[in-house]
């Protein structure tokens, strides 16, 4: 992404893929994308069919860079409205495709983006449901489809954390250690329950 946002400043164009990268928007949804879809640092994405519109909250830099970028037009930020979206959306195709070569990201294309948007928030615990939500998925067992790789990955963080967790907890640390001195079953279970409803007399007793 560093080396992507090098080539960006070279040409230019820093603004439309910061956009791609922090809303998750689809190309064709970005060159359409209305000024007056952002309030603030906050992205109108879509509305739910509950009525409920569904918000995409954007780093500053990003907003920033949209509001320096010139605009294409008084209503559009990529899109003069002349021309149709197809049309548009092949010329910033081709585009990107031009930066990705100068950033030499072999096999680069626009959805690459969202797909980064879509995984750093499943690797950051967000869960799945609600990134499928972001992305505007008509349901989530499409967004399960293209990420089930990534949520396993969240799943094996998960589970390093609670290893790492488990490593420190006084009650884990007590019964390891009185195990490995041969100390009578309940015993052990007795010291543990004592520190988990006792923790301060527990801790006095056995330092």
């Amino acid at each position: 992404m560093i080396r992507n946002l090098a080539a960006l400043e070279l040409y230019g164009k820093s603004a439309f893929v910061l956009l791609l990268r922090y809303s998750g928007l689809r190309i064709g949804d970005a060159v359409q994308l209305d000024v007056n879809r952002i309030q603030e640092n906050k992205l109108l994405l879509h509305t739910e069919k509950t009525g409920v519109p569904v918000y995409c909250v954007l780093p500053d830099m990003v907003v920033k860079a949209l509001s320096a970028a010139p605009h294409s037009s008084s209503r559009y930020f990529f899109w003069t409205g002349r021309s149709t979206v197809r049309s548009a959306k092949g010329k910033w195709q081709r585009r990107l495709q031009r930066l990705f070569e100068l950033a030499k990201v072999p096999n680069g294309h626009a959805h690459r983006f969202r797909d980064t948007f879509a995984v750093e928030l499943l690797l950051s615990g967000v869960p799945l449901e609600r990134v499928s939500v972001l992305l505007g998925h008509s349901s989530i067992r499409i967004t399960e489809r293209h990420y089930a790789p990534w949520t396993r990955s969240r799943q094996e963080q998960i589970e390093a954390d609670l290893k790492a967790a488990w490593s420190n907890d006084p009650v884990v640390l007590i019964a390891t250690e009185q195990f490995g001195n041969n100390l009578r079953t309940h015993e052990i279970i007795c010291r543990a329950r004592s520190l988990l409803f006792f923790p301060e007399q527990t801790c006095r007793m056995y330092a």
